[in-house]
């Protein structure tokens, strides 16, 4: 792990999100919050960054912006070469709570993309029994699902209702993906294992992926870089590589060297809830 500043500039590398001075505020007059402070950013096509920090600093906003969610106050934001207003890049989203739909099967969930993002949903109704459904079952295969392509999301256990959203939103092949606290509501043994999965289908496909997290374990078992992030309005305070060699495991996170990881970046949070609490 090198501690310090990443920098920004990434030479030949193609640049999948940059954020220009981007800067969130909500709100007018009195009302009027700032959600994060001017903020510069570039993410090379292929790499796994993490957003870490205290709650609220916005790191969700950050998400947001580069899904076209949330368009900045002031500054830009360009994804895959243009305004994120352009839509030029293919997404791929998965949260917290996998809000699979209960009255499709797993299957009929996870196709859902192809059913509305382009080019795929013109050939929808043509190949949904056939080649979309054998990427399915594909996708379910790597992801340890098996089996269960017929079931419904309420027959499926929390841990694997992630497993199926992971697919859903890789199944449209993906440039981007975005996480947002993905693994979250899991408990710690079918997180770790989910950081496996997750990891193999980064590997295999190589997106852009940028996971907002809180757990600093997760982030430097699965992240290329990890930027951490001060209280709010949020600025980036640390964004450095993370250097472990893939692929990576959970005997991994006890070794001195990624202990020592988590450890400078709990301490950098630490310290920017401080500055907050003190100010």
């Amino acid at each position: 792990m090198t501690s310090g500043t990443y920098p920004n500039d990434l030479g030949a590398e193609r640049v999948a999100i940059a954020l220009s001075g981007a800067a969130v505020t909500f709100g007018r007059g009195a009302r009027k919050t700032a959600a994060l402070s001017p903020t510069t950013l570039k993410i090379a096509e292929g790499e796994f960054v993490a957003l870490v920090g205290p709650s609220g600093c916005g790191k969700s906003t950050i998400l947001k912006l580069a899904s076209g969610l949330l368009q900045p106050s002031e500054g830009a934001v360009i994804v895959g070469g243009r305004e994120t207003a352009a839509k030029a890049m293919r997404i791929g989203m998965a949260f917290q709570n996998p809000t699979m739909l209960p009255w499709l099967t797993v299957e009929r969930n996870i196709m859902l993309p192809l059913k509305i993002v382009r080019p795929f949903r013109g050939e929808y109704r043509a190949k949904r029994r056939t080649e979309f459904r054998d990427r399915a079952h594909a996708l379910l295969d790597q992801v340890g699902l098996k089996g269960f392509a017929d079931k419904y999301p309420w027959q499926l256990s929390g841990g694997m209702q992630q497993r199926a959203n992971l697919c859903r939103a890789l199944i449209h092949e993906p440039r981007l993906l975005l996480l947002d606290e993905p693994f979250g509501a899991l408990d710690q043994f079918t997180r770790e294992e989910l950081w496996g999965v997750l990891q193999e289908l980064w590997l295999a496909r190589k997106p852009t992926v940028l996971l907002v997290t809180h757990d600093l374990k997760e982030a430097g078992y699965l992240a290329s870089r990890i930027c951490v992030m001060s209280a709010r309005p949020g600025r980036i305070l640390d964004d450095s590589p993370v250097d472990f060699p893939r692929p990576r495991t959970v005997a991994m996170t006890f070794d001195p060297d990624f202990v020592a990881l988590n450890q400078r970046l709990r301490a950098r949070i630490v310290e920017a809830r401080g500055g907050a609490e003190q100010s």
